[in-house]
């Protein structure tokens, strides 16, 4: 188990304290006074600071409002052709589609803002770092074991650049680094193999995510521009998520699922 779920464990075995209610609504009840307080209290450029995240703030509370109040909003639709003849004042006039706001945008973000996914595979296996690095020894002191030899596969960017032998720390070993995954598109039910961009998030642990380890269950970002998709507004999709379900280093390749 990752080291930093031992409260949900705990919260899950023994459950919340009895007045946990009632302290949550007395915070909630305090902060915008706690924050007043604050702002009254600070001065100088800390005031500055403060002042501008709390404007920034304030705008994007009214916008998503804004958002979730109106039902229905007018898009540009480039595509529409209206029939028959059109008057010379129309010409220019572009067509008007109306499509619901509640934005799944809005969802997404906050999603990726708490770093979870509705996932086809919530829970997996944590990999310990005694299985995922091996330890090597290198040079005349033997005792100073500092290197790591990463064991599973990884993904690293075309832009990169190995470390000096004598600086690197982690060794991510050429025939384990992967471009390309086969992922499976949960609603078309078809497999295409796809450029991968980057690791988003590895379940075991945040330096195998910085490192691009890849293991089951990890959320890697894979490129679909060919498979053309598009958004409401008729952009198209270039990237998006896709989770790991196979253990690569076995299989040879990355079997991935797309999160839709």
């Amino acid at each position: 188990m990752p080291q930093n779920e031992h409260i949900e464990l705990h919260r899950k075995r023994h459950g919340r304290r009895l007045d946990f209610e009632e302290r949550k609504r007395k915070k909630e009840a305090r902060e915008p006074h706690e924050r007043s307080a604050k702002a009254k209290k600070i001065f100088g450029l800390k005031a500055k600071l403060y002042h501008k995240q709390r404007c920034s703030e304030k705008i994007q509370m009214k916008k998503t409002i804004k958002a979730h109040e109106a039902k229905l909003t007018k898009q540009k639709d480039t595509d529409a052709v209206p029939e028959g003849a059109v008057p010379s004042y129309l010409l220019d006039r572009e067509g008007q589609s109306r499509a619901k706001v509640l934005s799944n945008m809005i969802k997404q973000k906050r999603k990726e803002k708490a770093g979870k996914w509705d996932v086809p595979i919530p829970k997996v296996r944590a990999q310990s770092e005694a299985e995922v690095f091996r330890v090597v020894k290198s040079g005349k002191r033997k005792s100073k074991a500092w290197k790591r030899m990463v064991t599973k596969v990884t993904f690293v960017g075309d832009q990169f650049t190995r470390k000096p032998p004598k600086f690197e720390r982690f060794i991510r070993p050429m025939a384990l680094r992967f471009k390309k995954a086969h992922v499976t598109h949960p609603e078309l039910k078809a497999t295409f193999c796809l450029p991968i961009i980057g690791v988003k998030k590895n379940p075991s642990s945040s330096t195998y995510t910085s490192l691009g380890v890849i293991t089951k269950g990890t959320v890697i970002e894979v490129n679909i521009s060919e498979l053309g998709l598009v958004t409401q507004s008729g952009k198209v999709v270039w990237g998006k998520y896709a989770q790991v379900t196979n253990n690569p280093e076995n299989d040879g390749c990355i079997n991935a699922v797309l999160l839709v």
